[in-house]
């Protein structure tokens, strides 16, 4: 499966209740489980910058991964984009073809 890095902003109203944030991140996870039942998540971050939160996961194509971003969307972020990751040795071995 690929890997993907979801991008999340979520808007003022959603960060003032902490238990409103537990809450909605409580039905997203439940959301993408069962609408998508092969995305399995590696691991989620808390950032600074211009989104909240990062996720990593698993899926098997791009649409799926773009129904994650989707699910985030239905449920008040502000903006979600997902983003597909190329392994670092993928890559070097991509470009070492290209090179030959």
């Amino acid at each position: 499966m690929a890997i993907y890095m979801l991008l999340t902003k979520l808007s003022p109203e959603s960060m003032s209740d902490l238990s409103k944030v537990e809450k909605n991140a409580h039905c997203w996870k439940s959301a993408v489980e069962k609408k998508c039942p092969k995305v399995k998540f590696l691991s989620h971050y808390f950032v600074l910058g211009p989104y909240d939160f990062v996720s990593l996961y698993e899926a098997p194509d791009e649409k799926t991964a773009a129904k994650v971003s989707m699910i985030s969307m239905s449920l008040g972020a502000q903006k979600a984009e997902s983003w597909t990751l190329i392994p670092y040795p993928d890559y070097i071995q991509d470009v070492r073809e290209l090179l030959e």
